[in-house]
């Protein structure tokens, strides 16, 4: 399995040849870019299947970001890993559900969900990536993550996703105004 992984030119054989530096900056780059495409899933018309995309697209990128450190990854602890950090970011993934549920009410729901699940989305799969990237590079492995160690990692790293989006939004923002008031 280790020959087809390498053969296919996955990470996963480059992470024990990649400097610590270049391992750091493959990750953050994968999470910039996961984060992104969860935004994109926060616009799946559907209520829960756009949180079941994320949710999917949380455990690809953890699997991604295990394969660039050389860790062995397991699907069911990586379910459970990001149910656990999600708990730690209660706040963050309630409005994801309540933004989801929007969804069902017509054309209002919709619109507001349209508006706030991509950055809800994208904004916990930032957190959540960034969290597993620091662990990974402290030397820390899947089996030893413990999510309430990293709370204020997640919550400081949700801000950080936050205040990115709304300076990308207020740059663009007076081209909005002009055709949006």
């Amino acid at each position: 399995m280790a020959d087809k992984a390498t053969a296919s030119g996955s990470p996963e054989g480059e992470a024990a040849a990649t400097p610590a530096a270049d391992r750091e900056e493959a990750a953050e780059k994968m999470v910039d870019r996961f984060a992104v495409w969860a935004g994109v899933a926060g616009l799946v018309p559907l209520p829960v299947v756009d949180v079941l995309a994320v949710g999917g697209l949380q455990l690809q990128m953890l699997r991604r970001i295990s394969q660039i450190y050389g860790i062995e990854f397991s699907e069911n602890r990586g379910k459970a890993l990001i149910a656990s950090i999600a708990g730690t970011m209660i706040p963050a993934t309630s409005a994801l559900g309540a933004a989801s549920s929007m969804k069902f009410v017509p054309v209002i729901g919709t619109l507001t969900a349209v508006f706030t699940m991509p950055v809800l989305s994208a904004g916990a799969t930032y957190a959540i990536g960034r969290a597993f990237v620091q662990h990974f590079e402290s030397g820390g492995t899947l089996l030893d993550f413990n999510p309430p160690d990293y709370r204020e990692f997640v919550k400081a790293q949700k801000e950080m996703w936050d205040s990115r989006s709304s300076r990308s939004r207020s740059g663009t923002s007076t081209g909005a105004t002009a055709t949006g008031t």
